[in-house]
């Protein structure tokens, strides 16, 4: 009799359990739904930049005809500028008047401690190329190349650099070599549009800098160089001339001429936090520059 009554306890207790435990699994995958939709609100706000326009710690935006300024973020503070550089390396090299037709070649030199790269050791290619290399994808060893063919020895060139940026007025610009891997190369968000605007007076510099992608056959090798400037992809804008530039001391940078809704618009966004975000906060500053614009447009 005592084992048919634990039997039977034992069956009541098992079959509360088949009763509760649907029950609480419904609890806990609604929780869990709970906690992921509270989890995606959270960083849908998160997402939002502080003050609703840019991640970047240094930014600006001017209209390149009347030099307004339409919007500034820490403009005036010095900041490493990464590959920003290579545009004023790029005005130096071609202000040597340069038979970009001739073909270089390249040496363990320029390759050493130059990170990603396409070029090889001894490869043979024209300084054309080269500088396709450098201004669309901040190769840095094409970038050494061109520095070195230009008949500057390397301290002329960087002081030519240093040079040029006082004669442009660029105060806050300092230059210790030509690539931008030193984050001892500094400026501010200021003259770096400013850099932007004489740099797109060159057609050169303009029109490759506003090449999706280009190639080049170097011997037997076909290459492909595509544009890290993602804008030139955007639906936003057409790009009139730019420049990325990425350290880790510096941030995601870049500087960019744009035309959005019939209006040319200078962009330079500073120690954006990664790759996507600077592009991101260039195509808010667009958005809420232009915005502003037809707004006081019609209160006219």
């Amino acid at each position: 009799m005592t084992r048919f009554r634990a039997l039977r306890a034992c069956g009541a207790l098992l079959a509360l359990f088949l009763f509760v435990a649907p029950s609480l699994a419904d609890a806990a995958t609604s929780t869990r739904r709970h906690a992921s939709t509270a989890s995606r609100a959270h960083r849908r706000v998160a997402r939002k930049p502080p003050g609703g326009v840019v991640w970047a710690r240094n930014a600006i935006v001017l209209d390149p005809a009347t030099d307004q300024v339409l919007y500034e973020k820490n403009a005036d503070n010095p900041a490493p500028i990464a590959s920003l550089t290579k545009l004023m390396t790029a005005l130096v090299f071609l202000e040597q008047n340069p038979d970009l037709r001739r073909d270089v070649e390249v040496t363990r030199t320029e390759l050493q401690g130059a990170g990603h790269t396409k070029l090889r050791n001894h490869e043979t290619l024209s300084l054309y190329d080269l500088l396709h290399m450098s201004l669309m994808q901040s190769d840095n060893a094409a970038t050494r190349v061109l520095a070195r063919e230009s008949g500057l020895s390397s301290a002329e060139f960087v002081e030519r650099m240093n040079e040029k940026a006082d004669e442009l007025g660029l105060e806050h610009t300092r230059y210790v070599e030509f690539t931008g891997l030193d984050e001892r190369n500094v400026s501010t968000a200021s003259d770096i549009a400013r850099l932007l605007q004489v740099a797109a007076d060159n057609t050169l510099i303009r029109d490759i800098t506003s090449t999706p992608s280009y190639f080049f056959a170097s011997g037997r090798r076909l290459h492909q160089v595509v544009n890290t400037n993602r804008l030139l992809h955007s639906r936003f804008c057409e790009v009139n001339c730019g420049k990325t530039g990425f350290i880790s001391e510096a941030g995601y940078c870049l500087a960019t001429w744009v035309r959005t809704r019939g209006r040319d618009l200078i962009a330079v966004v500073l120690g954006a936090p990664t790759n996507a975000t600077r592009f991101a906060d260039v195509v808010r500053l667009m958005q809420r520059t232009t915005t502003s614009s037809v707004a006081a447009e019609a209160r006219q």
